[in-house]
């Protein structure tokens, strides 16, 4: 059971948690907690850790301040008696020696990946002590795991690589014969450890990674990502009110979705889940009666052709115009190395005779990378771009569906085009400022009846009574 930022807060949030974990518990389940750091203290510790390195301690400090009253704060309103007094110990001890390792960045003026990653650390190994000592308190045998124990990576700072072999083991060591005792392990999500010991951080999304690691590694029945919302939707309902949930929907669509701007999962959660045929359902901690949404190998048949919407705006176009070498062997390797060298990931590529159009995040090193790109070619840059991505099995199955998508869109200029590279997903690129309106006219088309059996007609009904 993953449960992110915003259902470990506060203290009313953490009481919630502590109520849906004794729901499993209650029906004979065994349940090992993944927890993140409570709601923006991770962009919090950032912020710290980035104005200690620019030689900002006061600045630095001052951050840390806060976010150990807020967790003080936060403890005296959850826990009780001698247990409350004994959390605070814990996070005070913990607070001073963030502020001694802040106070060391300062001094130095420098921060190193390695550094960024033990101060962005302290977040999940603070809620993840006091979610442990709230379930303990409420006879549910809480029992407090460092992730970094368990979770074993390279040293990819920032981004580490999960050892899986490694992880597999360490679990079957400490965390499974916890569960044998009768116990509820807790541990922070998005954190781990070299082999050496060294901590390290898995990205921004991996605390839905530790769990899947975590279950796979295991071998558990099913893995359940707690957030803020009723599972994944058609398309975001901040974009369309109407939006709906989806019941039931593939690992193969959901990463699709995950990696082209839906919020709700990271793109890597699902690889553990999908390599051990693990179930994952998406729940909403402030709505725990929701069914949410299940993800599973094989998806529901459905009338739809498309499952959900998704955008990622703030990307870049690239064109790249092989003026000299006309395509000449070789040639898209060395377009290829030079983002290779910045690691910068390409989210869609469409090539002719001469050109290759390619679309990144907007990224601070864009600069040097046309840079490098002009050495061999003609190089153009169009930024404020997005990305809109259908995505759905039963792409494969309708004929004319790039018809109906266009003529769904005419009023809006597009840019690239690309289907085909994946049989379930077809992606194209617009203006920033068209994202909404696009999406809502392809909403309105592909949803407007949709079937009962895949997603969730509750919200619309509601909706309609309302208007």
């Amino acid at each position: 059971m993953k449960f992110g930022g915003t259902s470990v807060e506060d203290a009313q949030a953490m009481g919630r948690t502590t109520a849906i974990v004794r729901s499993r518990r209650e029906k004979g389940l065994e349940a090992v907690v993944v927890v993140s750091a409570m709601a923006k203290v991770t962009d919090l510790l950032l912020s710290a850790a980035s104005a200690a390195g620019r030689g900002d301690k006061a600045g630095a400090l001052a951050i840390g301040a806060r976010l150990r009253h807020r967790h003080i704060d936060t403890s005296s309103a959850l826990l009780q008696g001698e247990r409350c007094v004994r959390v605070q110990q814990a996070l005070h001890t913990e607070f001073d020696a963030l502020d001694d390792l802040l106070r060391g960045i300062a001094a130095v003026g420098e921060l190193t990946p390695r550094t960024n990653d033990l101060v962005v650390s302290f977040g999940e190994r603070l809620s993840s002590r006091m979610m442990a000592e709230a379930l303990e308190q409420q006879e549910l045998q809480g029992v407090h795991v460092d992730a970094r124990s368990c979770i074993i990576t390279d040293a990819s700072y920032g981004k580490a690589v999960p050892q899986n072999a490694a992880i597999e083991a360490k679990l079957a060591a400490i965390v499974l014969p916890l569960i044998e005792a009768g116990k509820t392990p807790v541990m922070g999500g998005f954190i781990g450890s070299t082999a050496e010991g060294v901590t390290t951080t898995l990205g921004r999304g991996g605390s839905d990674f530790t769990a899947a690691l975590v279950g796979g590694g295991m071998h558990a029945g099913a893995i359940e990502i707690w957030t803020d919302v009723n599972g994944i939707m058609t398309t975001d309902p901040r974009i369309c009110p109407d939006a709906l949930r989806v019941k039931t929907i593939s690992f193969e669509e959901a990463a699709e979705l995950a990696y082209f701007g839906a919020k709700v999962l990271h793109p890597a959660t699902i690889l553990p889940a999908v390599q051990k045929s693990i179930p994952v359902w998406v729940l909403n901690s402030r709505n725990a009666e929701n069914e949410g949404t299940k993800i599973t190998a094989m998806a529901a048949k459905c009338a739809s052709p498309f499952k959900s919407i998704a955008a990622k705006k703030r990307l870049t176009i690239i064109d790249v115009v092989a003026s000299r070498m006309l395509m000449s062997h070789g040639y898209l390797k060395a377009v290829f190395d030079v983002f290779d060298k910045y690691k910068c990931a390409i989210d869609m590529v469409s090539t002719s005779e001469v050109s290759i159009s390619l679309t990144v995040d907007s990224n601070q090193q864009l600069p040097e990378i046309c840079a490098e790109l002009a050495k061999i070619a003609d190089v153009k840059m169009e930024g404020h771009k997005a990305l809109v991505c259908l995505v759905g099995e039963d792409i494969r199955g309708h004929n004319g569906i790039a018809g109906q998508v266009f003529s769904a869109i005419s009023h809006v200029n597009v840019r690239m085009i690309s289907q085909g590279a994946s049989e379930i997903n077809m992606s194209f690129m617009i203006d920033e400022e068209d994202v909404e309106e696009a999406v809502r006219s392809l909403h309105n088309h592909f949803f407007a009846n949709p079937d009962e059996t895949v997603f969730d007609v509750a919200n619309r009904v509601q909706l309609q009574g309302k208007a």
